[in-house]
Protein backbone atom coordinates (compact mmCIF):
# COMPACT_ATOMS: atom_id res chain seq x y z
CA UNK A 1 0.00 0.00 0.00
CA UNK A 2 1.19 3.50 -0.85
CA UNK A 3 2.16 5.10 2.47
CA UNK A 4 0.88 8.50 1.28
CA UNK A 5 -2.68 7.35 1.97
CA UNK A 6 -4.49 4.82 4.11
CA UNK A 7 -7.02 2.59 2.33
CA UNK A 8 -9.85 1.75 4.72
CA UNK A 9 -12.15 0.27 2.10
CA UNK A 10 -14.83 2.94 1.77
CA UNK A 11 -12.27 5.77 1.79
CA UNK A 12 -8.62 6.50 1.08
CA UNK A 13 -7.37 8.89 3.75
CA UNK A 14 -4.79 11.37 2.48
CA UNK A 15 -1.79 11.21 4.81
CA UNK A 16 0.55 13.45 2.81
CA UNK A 17 -1.71 16.40 2.07
CA UNK A 18 -0.07 18.65 4.64
CA UNK A 19 3.35 18.00 3.10
CA UNK A 20 1.97 18.90 -0.34
CA UNK A 21 -0.34 21.80 0.51
CA UNK A 22 0.52 22.96 4.03
CA UNK A 23 -2.74 21.71 5.56
CA UNK A 24 -3.87 18.18 6.44
CA UNK A 25 -6.96 16.55 5.04
CA UNK A 26 -10.16 17.94 6.54
CA UNK A 27 -13.01 15.51 7.12
CA UNK A 28 -16.34 16.60 5.65
CA UNK A 29 -18.66 14.73 7.99
CA UNK A 30 -21.97 15.31 6.23
CA UNK A 31 -23.09 12.31 4.21
CA UNK A 32 -20.96 9.85 6.17
CA UNK A 33 -22.51 7.28 8.46
CA UNK A 34 -21.66 7.45 12.15
CA UNK A 35 -19.71 4.21 11.79
CA UNK A 36 -17.70 5.52 8.84
CA UNK A 37 -16.86 8.73 10.68
CA UNK A 38 -15.63 6.84 13.72
CA UNK A 39 -13.36 4.60 11.62
CA UNK A 40 -11.92 7.66 9.87
CA UNK A 41 -11.23 9.43 13.16
CA UNK A 42 -9.63 6.35 14.70
CA UNK A 43 -7.42 5.81 11.66
CA UNK A 44 -6.11 9.37 11.68
CA UNK A 45 -5.59 9.20 15.43
CA UNK A 46 -3.55 6.01 15.12
CA UNK A 47 -1.40 7.80 12.53
CA UNK A 48 -0.78 10.66 14.97
CA UNK A 49 -2.65 13.19 12.83
CA UNK A 50 -4.87 15.84 14.43
CA UNK A 51 -8.21 16.02 12.62
CA UNK A 52 -10.46 18.91 11.78
CA UNK A 53 -13.98 17.87 10.76
CA UNK A 54 -16.68 20.13 9.32
CA UNK A 55 -20.47 19.76 9.15
CA UNK A 56 -20.56 17.19 11.94
CA UNK A 57 -24.13 16.65 13.10
CA UNK A 58 -25.08 16.34 16.73
CA UNK A 59 -26.10 12.73 16.06
CA UNK A 60 -22.66 11.93 14.63
CA UNK A 61 -20.92 13.52 17.59
CA UNK A 62 -23.15 11.68 20.07
CA UNK A 63 -22.08 8.43 18.40
CA UNK A 64 -18.31 9.06 18.35
CA UNK A 65 -17.89 10.90 21.67
CA UNK A 66 -17.92 7.68 23.72
CA UNK A 67 -15.04 6.19 21.72
CA UNK A 68 -12.38 7.44 24.12
CA UNK A 69 -10.86 9.68 21.46
CA UNK A 70 -9.89 13.23 22.58
CA UNK A 71 -12.68 15.07 20.78
CA UNK A 72 -13.98 18.64 20.96
CA UNK A 73 -17.27 19.69 19.35
CA UNK A 74 -19.05 22.98 18.78
CA UNK A 75 -22.81 22.89 18.25
CA UNK A 76 -22.96 26.27 16.50
CA UNK A 77 -20.31 25.67 13.84
CA UNK A 78 -20.67 21.86 13.73
CA UNK A 79 -16.88 21.66 13.89
CA UNK A 80 -15.30 18.59 15.47
CA UNK A 81 -11.62 18.47 16.39
CA UNK A 82 -9.63 15.36 17.25
CA UNK A 83 -6.37 15.79 19.15
CA UNK A 84 -4.22 18.87 19.53
CA UNK A 85 -3.13 20.87 16.51
CA UNK A 86 0.51 21.92 16.28
CA UNK A 87 0.27 25.24 14.49
CA UNK A 88 1.99 28.29 15.96
CA UNK A 89 0.17 31.59 16.34
CA UNK A 90 -0.05 33.49 13.07
CA UNK A 91 1.52 36.91 12.84
CA UNK A 92 -1.56 38.35 11.13
CA UNK A 93 -5.10 39.08 12.27
CA UNK A 94 -8.27 37.75 10.66
CA UNK A 95 -11.51 39.63 11.26
CA UNK A 96 -14.66 37.56 10.83
CA UNK A 97 -17.80 39.62 10.32
CA UNK A 98 -21.35 38.28 10.26
CA UNK A 99 -24.32 40.31 9.10
CA UNK A 100 -26.82 38.70 11.49
CA UNK A 101 -27.21 36.08 14.18
CA UNK A 102 -28.60 33.64 11.60
CA UNK A 103 -25.22 33.79 9.82
CA UNK A 104 -23.30 32.63 12.90
CA UNK A 105 -23.01 28.92 11.98
CA UNK A 106 -21.12 29.84 8.79
CA UNK A 107 -19.13 32.63 10.42
CA UNK A 108 -18.13 30.39 13.32
CA UNK A 109 -17.11 27.63 10.92
CA UNK A 110 -14.71 30.11 9.34
CA UNK A 111 -13.48 31.44 12.67
CA UNK A 112 -12.88 28.04 14.26
CA UNK A 113 -11.18 26.59 11.20
CA UNK A 114 -8.83 29.58 11.20
CA UNK A 115 -8.13 29.17 14.91
CA UNK A 116 -7.32 25.49 14.38
CA UNK A 117 -4.47 26.65 12.16
CA UNK A 118 -3.15 29.16 14.68
CA UNK A 119 -4.69 32.30 13.23
CA UNK A 120 -5.68 35.10 15.60
CA UNK A 121 -9.38 35.75 14.99
CA UNK A 122 -11.42 38.76 15.99
CA UNK A 123 -15.19 38.43 15.71
CA UNK A 124 -17.62 41.18 14.71
CA UNK A 125 -21.12 39.76 14.71
CA UNK A 126 -24.54 41.26 13.99
CA UNK A 127 -23.05 44.13 11.97
CA UNK A 128 -25.37 43.89 8.98
CA UNK A 129 -26.15 46.91 6.83
CA UNK A 130 -29.78 47.14 8.01
CA UNK A 131 -28.30 48.95 11.01
CA UNK A 132 -25.20 50.48 9.46
CA UNK A 133 -24.22 52.25 12.69
CA UNK A 134 -23.41 48.83 14.21
CA UNK A 135 -20.76 48.19 11.55
CA UNK A 136 -19.42 51.75 11.65
CA UNK A 137 -18.95 51.51 15.42
CA UNK A 138 -16.48 48.64 14.81
CA UNK A 139 -14.88 49.73 11.56
CA UNK A 140 -11.71 51.19 13.12
CA UNK A 141 -10.97 47.82 14.72
CA UNK A 142 -11.79 45.95 11.51
CA UNK A 143 -9.35 48.19 9.63
CA UNK A 144 -6.52 46.76 11.75
CA UNK A 145 -7.08 43.25 10.38
CA UNK A 146 -4.87 41.79 7.65
CA UNK A 147 -7.74 39.84 6.08
CA UNK A 148 -11.51 40.08 6.56
CA UNK A 149 -14.14 37.40 6.07
CA UNK A 150 -17.67 38.77 5.73
CA UNK A 151 -20.62 36.38 5.88
CA UNK A 152 -24.10 37.52 4.90
CA UNK A 153 -27.36 36.22 3.56
CA UNK A 154 -30.41 38.14 2.30
CA UNK A 155 -29.05 40.54 -0.36
CA UNK A 156 -25.44 39.92 0.68
CA UNK A 157 -24.39 43.56 0.86
CA UNK A 158 -22.06 43.41 3.88
CA UNK A 159 -18.82 42.44 2.04
CA UNK A 160 -19.21 45.29 -0.45
CA UNK A 161 -19.75 47.84 2.29
CA UNK A 162 -16.79 46.54 4.31
CA UNK A 163 -14.51 46.45 1.27
CA UNK A 164 -15.36 50.06 0.51
CA UNK A 165 -14.13 51.12 3.95
CA UNK A 166 -10.89 49.15 4.48
CA UNK A 167 -7.58 48.35 2.78
CA UNK A 168 -7.36 44.63 3.56
CA UNK A 169 -8.64 41.93 1.19
CA UNK A 170 -12.21 40.82 1.87
CA UNK A 171 -13.39 37.24 1.43
CA UNK A 172 -17.15 37.18 0.98
CA UNK A 173 -19.24 34.23 2.14
CA UNK A 174 -22.87 34.12 0.97
CA UNK A 175 -25.12 32.28 3.41
CA UNK A 176 -28.37 30.45 2.73
CA UNK A 177 -30.27 32.84 5.00
CA UNK A 178 -33.27 34.82 3.86
CA UNK A 179 -36.79 34.73 2.51
CA UNK A 180 -37.92 33.06 -0.72
CA UNK A 181 -36.27 35.37 -3.22
CA UNK A 182 -32.91 34.79 -1.57
CA UNK A 183 -33.01 31.35 -3.25
CA UNK A 184 -31.04 29.62 -0.45
CA UNK A 185 -28.12 32.01 -0.82
CA UNK A 186 -28.01 32.36 -4.60
CA UNK A 187 -29.09 36.01 -4.46
CA UNK A 188 -26.30 36.81 -1.98
CA UNK A 189 -23.77 34.87 -4.07
CA UNK A 190 -24.62 36.80 -7.25
CA UNK A 191 -24.60 40.11 -5.39
CA UNK A 192 -21.13 39.39 -4.00
CA UNK A 193 -19.83 38.31 -7.39
CA UNK A 194 -21.12 41.61 -8.79
CA UNK A 195 -19.61 43.75 -6.05
CA UNK A 196 -18.32 47.10 -7.27
CA UNK A 197 -15.98 47.37 -4.28
CA UNK A 198 -12.36 46.45 -4.95
CA UNK A 199 -10.58 43.49 -3.45
CA UNK A 200 -13.58 41.21 -2.84
CA UNK A 201 -13.15 37.48 -3.43
CA UNK A 202 -16.15 35.15 -3.14
CA UNK A 203 -16.47 31.55 -1.99
CA UNK A 204 -19.44 29.24 -2.39
CA UNK A 205 -22.67 29.44 -0.42
CA UNK A 206 -22.17 28.62 3.29
CA UNK A 207 -18.50 27.77 2.69
CA UNK A 208 -16.96 29.16 5.86
CA UNK A 209 -14.27 26.49 5.64
CA UNK A 210 -13.17 27.60 2.18
CA UNK A 211 -13.04 31.23 3.27
CA UNK A 212 -10.84 30.38 6.26
CA UNK A 213 -8.43 28.37 4.14
CA UNK A 214 -8.15 31.20 1.62
CA UNK A 215 -7.46 33.64 4.46
CA UNK A 216 -4.79 31.30 5.82
CA UNK A 217 -2.95 31.25 2.51
CA UNK A 218 -3.05 35.05 2.31
CA UNK A 219 -1.65 35.34 5.84
CA UNK A 220 1.08 32.79 5.10
CA UNK A 221 2.26 34.98 2.21
CA UNK A 222 2.44 37.90 4.64
CA UNK A 223 4.56 35.81 7.05
CA UNK A 224 7.00 34.84 4.28
CA UNK A 225 7.90 38.45 3.49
Amino acid sequence: MDNTYSDIGFAKLDLSREERTGAPETVYCAGKTCEQLLIILKTFYEKGIAVLGTRCSTAQYDYVKDSGLPLHYNETSHIIVLGQHKYVQSAGILAVCAAGTADLPVAEEAAQVAEFFGIKVERYYDVGIAGLHRLLSKIENIRKADVVIAAAGMEGALPSVVAGLIKAPVIAVPTSVGYGASFQGLTALLAMLNSCAEGVSVVNIDNGFGAAMAARKILRLKEQK
